[in-house]
């Protein structure tokens, strides 16, 4: 049988994911969880930890469900910025806390490949966190500099392939969603663009102004405007469906680029030693306000598309996540030490 890089990065992902959700992992944790309620818990105010700073888009979507769930659980419920390490920070805080009162609002990344981008973590995703809930999910939009030619997405793609290795990508820093997803597309769409890491995503939008990269994976919110102002060109968006956060741009679907669905989220993790009564109580009070039409608003502004659920639909989305990812890192060797 001829081993193919499709092949191994499917095969390595599986393996991954198998590995994730043996017996005793998050999807069996979560389904305890959920089975009990605790009208006694909280008994005392509630901590969200985000690992980034006040106004990033996690931050804004842990302030926007803050409040309507201290109403519900008639306690405080107070959001404390600890920004470092892409939250991997904030993620060793939350797996170690103690207190029955202590979450994190964690993104994809800490929740599902942090371990296998940096093994040197003192946190395990698969053993230290009891999922809570998604709070809200984003595509990515895969743009072209303002001088690609072509009017159509499936004319600027081609224009990528035949800029072949000379062609370069830009992401906000080695490891992140941009470069895998990035790393995953190239294999889906016989890209070869070289990858060219900057600080940050609007370094990134900088570098496609000023032509030093040709292709970027970017956040709507940041994307849209220079959509609109034809500074650069949308190819689509990465979910399998069109986003009503950038509503009017195709998927890259429609550009026959198949198999790198792709987003990015924000959800709400426990210690793995939490009560499973008060995981079933957070996530029941979770739900109902991503329910609420104003939060769902609140959340859009910010560039956020609730997504109530419970503790084993957000356990299933780590392992599909894991299984993306993780195939790309085995693949392409891919190491952080964030």
């Amino acid at each position: 049988m001829k081993i193919t890089k499709r092949r191994l990065l499917e095969g390595g992902a599986a393996a991954v994911a198998a590995s994730l959700f043996a017996p005793g992992s998050w999807a069996q944790r979560a389904g305890t969880a959920a089975a009990g309620g605790d009208s006694a818990w909280p008994t005392k105010p509630v901590r969200i930890l985000v690992g980034f700073p006040a106004g990033a888009s996690p931050d804004l979507a842990a302030r926007a469900i803050a409040e309507p769930l201290s109403k519900i659980l008639r306690q405080p419920v107070t959001v404390e910025n600890k920004p470092g390490a892409s939250g991997n920070l904030v993620a060793d805080q939350v797996a170690k806390a103690t207190d029955d009162h202590t979450i994190g609002a964690l993104i994809n990344g800490n929740l599902t490949i942090a371990k296998l981008l940096n093994p040197k973590l003192s946190f395990d995703p698969e053993k230290d966190f009891a999922p809570v809930g998604m709070i809200g999910t984003a595509p990515l939009v895969l743009v072209v500099s303002g001088n690609a030619p072509g009017k159509t997405s499936a004319e600027q793609l081609l224009w990528v392939r035949n800029l072949g290795s000379g062609g370069k990508y830009g992401t906000p820093g080695v490891g992140t969603v941009g470069h895998l997803g990035m790393e995953l597309i190239k294999s889906r769409a016989a890209i070869t663009a070289q990858h060219k890491p900057y600080t940050g995503n609007p370094q990134v939008i900088a570098g496609l102004l000023a032509n030093e990269i040709q292709l970027a994976l970017l956040p709507p919110g940041l994307a849209m405007p220079h959509i609109k102002s034809g500074k650069i060109k949308a190819i689509g968006v990465t979910s399998p469906e069109r986003s009503p956060l950038a509503s009017e741009l195709p998927t890259i679907r429609d550009a026959d680029v198949r198999g790198a669905d792709l987003e990015i989220w924000t959800a709400l993790a426990a210690p793995a030693g939490m009560k499973p009564a008060a995981i079933a109580r957070l996530n029941a009070a979770l739900v109902e306000v991503l329910g609420s039409p104003e939060v769902s608003q609140a959340l859009l502004k910010t560039g956020w598309q609730a997504q109530p659920g419970s503790p084993d639909a957000l356990a299933k989305r780590m392992r599909a996540d894991t299984t993306r990812l993780g195939g790309v890192i085995i693949m392409k060797g891919i190491h952080s030490e964030a």
